[in-house]
């Protein structure tokens, strides 16, 4: 089967209301407000599956700055703890002996964080080392590899015009592309051995996504990534019918995912920007957002990683990539339902769960993006 029926729940029946994805959101950064604690931040919740006894945690995916980041998205700005956080995650470095240089689990996405907030000048220099350190990390995918400091090089260069922050990236930029000597990149990650994933959390779609992002990527080279990207994505693409579904990795035969993680989901979201006229990749994509639809709401909870808004974002990418707003209503249908699991999994608990990837704020973001009608991904298309 392209999709694992039990790892889906039917969806709701309750229609979308405006509204009450207003009331959603207010509830959740309520709830985040009132959580917080200056001294141990947010609490971890248990479907984190963090260690005991770990120090409150720093980072943008599962941590302190990426709450902040929501909660500032969200009109609830805590510039002081932001910047608190640069060298508390010195200090106390997330489940690790020593600081590292990502973006989504180091030092980089919260100095990110911070300098969105209130912007100093020795954040860019520590952002920029960061950058520098992280150019060969033999991941080379986003979470803590080379792709991630460059979606920061490339924000600052955004956000400063400061040509460092350009030079920087681009000599990740082809570090990386030199690494691209086979279909897909292959992962060394941890004590997992060499893989090659697929997906934009660990792999090929996040590094492609990477890539394309904005201009830095001179035209000939830009041309040269969508051929392949297009070509790898429609080699490995399993198709039934109208439905279409990636499989987490090349070499070894894991169980099928459908989040935006690994699976469809994500294939859609982080490949929707890439060679917009062209037929075949649309009609591939389109495979991937039915799957999604097909397949129905993650039972693993609301959130954007691995969760009900993740996949959902699928669906806004393609009312952005086609203007067929069937993929609105989907989208928005998925948003019901995530309200409705927020506040099951809150009842179940008791406590909300305060990560921006795994947690209740992540919901939130999706909510408000389904009210605006807007594709932007957390923190990826937006800073």
């Amino acid at each position: 089967m392209l999709f694992d029926p039990p790892s889906h729940e039917r969806l709701t029946e309750t229609p979308w209301d405006e509204t009450r994805a207003r009331a959603a959101i207010a509830e959740i950064v309520a709830d985040a407000e009132e959580a917080f604690d200056a001294r141990t931040l947010w609490p971890v919740h248990p479907l984190d599956e963090v260690e005991e006894g770990t120090p409150p945690l720093s980072g943008l995916y599962l941590g302190a700055s990426g709450v902040i980041w929501a909660l500032a998205e969200l009109g609830h700005p805590r510039p002081e703890t932001a910047v608190e956080l640069c060298d508390r995650y010195l200090a106390e470095p997330d489940e690790s002996d020593a600081p590292i240089p990502s973006l989504l689990d180091g030092e980089a996405g919260i100095l990110l964080v911070a300098h969105g907030l209130a912007p100093a000048a020795w954040q860019e220099e520590r952002l920029l080392a960061a950058v520098e350190a992280n150019a060969t990390n033999p991941t080379r995918e986003l979470l803590w590899g080379s792709p991630g400091t460059m979606l920061a090089a490339a924000v600052m260069h955004e956000r400063t015009g400061d040509e460092r922050w350009a030079e920087a990236w681009r000599r990740s930029a082809e570090w990386l592309w030199n690494e691209w000597r086979d279909e897909v990149w292959e992962q060394e990650i941890e004590k997992g051995g060499r893989r090659r994933f697929l997906g934009p959390a660990h792999g090929f779609a996040g590094n492609v996504y990477v890539l394309a992002r904005g201009t830095l990527l001179d035209p000939d080279r830009r041309a040269q990534l969508e051929r392949r990207a297009i070509d790898v994505t429609a080699a490995h693409a399993q198709r039934e019918d109208d439905l279409a579904q990636w499989p987490p990795q090349l070499d070894r035969s894991d169980p099928v995912r459908t989040q935006w993680c690994h699976g469809a989901p994500g294939m859609v979201a982080s490949l929707a920007q890439i060679a917009p006229d062209d037929d075949g990749l649309t009609e591939l994509l389109v495979a991937g957002g039915e799957l999604t639809w097909h397949a129905g709401p993650l039972a693993k909870g609301a959130g954007l990683c691995h969760g009900t808004a993740g996949n959902g974002y699928a669906f806004l990418k393609l009312l952005e990539r086609t203007g067929d707003e069937l993929w609105l209503d989907r989208a928005r249908a998925f948003a019901t339902h995530a309200i409705e699991q927020v506040e099951r999994a809150r009842r179940e608990h008791g406590r909300g769960r305060y990560a921006l990837f795994t947690g209740d704020v992540g919901a939130a973001l999706y909510l408000r993006s389904c009210i605006a009608a807007d594709a932007a991904f957390p923190t990826l298309d937006v800073w």
